[in-house]
């Protein structure tokens, strides 16, 4: 029998890079799909905010990494970084910010069924194309604490556009091009729907970012102020996709500082 969306259908100890952390494969409901994702969360007793990493990528190409998932739990948060349907032993096919959206909605609730979460307090994280799907979770997810998009896609007919490498899976995945099928691409860019998120939204981006152009976290910003909202921008210059490790590990310090100062609101 399907279990309802976001129920969990298993967990199991998984070898965890950080002593300090405790980590678990986890197997979840969605669309009557079982669904795979991993969690960590820190050892010691106590709630914590809850953190909702959606990676980018797509198939094996940006696959969540056990070591930036223990990162993130490590500043004081139960973090679960689903791997969407059709990966790593999941049932489905993933169809890049389609249906496989709801896997990121159904994360979220299994953050908010987990012991050690507390559940007013549940921040969503996207990075690259991730950016897709957090914001598109923000939208359907109304008690979003609050919404981070880092080097995030943003529009899905500019990231065809500018990425000819990635034209032809976006072709086979979405079913044609922009041109042919722009409800198909609209549908997967929450630019349209930005009125619909409730928290504080960070975005940060490298300038010279060349695999999502920095025009996704301008579009964003303009669309945003066009609604009536703020977001929080952090942009850098001379750095790319791909921070250096030290810059990195600022940014995590910082941004996490920001969701738990966004938790108290």
């Amino acid at each position: 029998m399907q279990k309802l969306d976001g129920a969990l259908y298993s967990k199991q100890r998984f070898p965890s890079p950080n002593p300090e952390i405790n980590m678990y494969l986890i197997t979840y409901w969605s669309n009557g799909l079982r669904v795979k994702g991993l969690l960590a969360e820190p050892k010691g007793e106590g709630t914590y905010d809850g953190f909702l990493y959606l990676r980018g990528g797509i198939k094996n190409v940006g696959k969540v990494r056990p070591a930036r998932i223990a990162q993130f739990a490590a500043e004081g948060f139960v973090v679960f970084a689903p791997f969407y349907r059709g990966n790593q032993g999941g049932e489905g096919d993933e169809d890049f910010a389609g249906e496989d959206r709801q896997d990121a909605v159904n994360a979220y609730k299994v953050l908010e069924e987990w012991p050690n979460t507390a559940s007013s307090k549940i921040h969503i994280f996207g990075f690259s194309r991730g950016g897709v799907m957090a914001l598109l979770a923000a939208i359907e997810c109304p008690g979003t604490a609050s919404v981070t998009v880092w080097g995030g896609v943003t529009d899905m007919a500019l990231t065809y556009v500018e990425r000819t490498d990635l034209r032809r899976m976006m072709k086979r995945v979405i079913g044609g091009t922009p041109t042919k099928y722009p409800e198909r691409y609209k549908r997967r860019t929450p630019l349209y729907q930005v009125e619909n998120i409730r928290c504080p939204i960070l975005i940060i981006h490298g300038v010279e970012d060349h695999n999502v152009s920095i025009d996704h976290a301008y579009r964003l910003e303009k669309r945003l102020r066009e609604v009536g909202r703020e977001a929080e921008t952090w942009y850098f210059s001379g750095f790319t996709h791909y921070f250096p490790p030290a810059m990195n590990r600022k940014i995590v310090s910082d941004l996490t500082a920001w969701m738990k100062r966004m938790g108290e609101k």
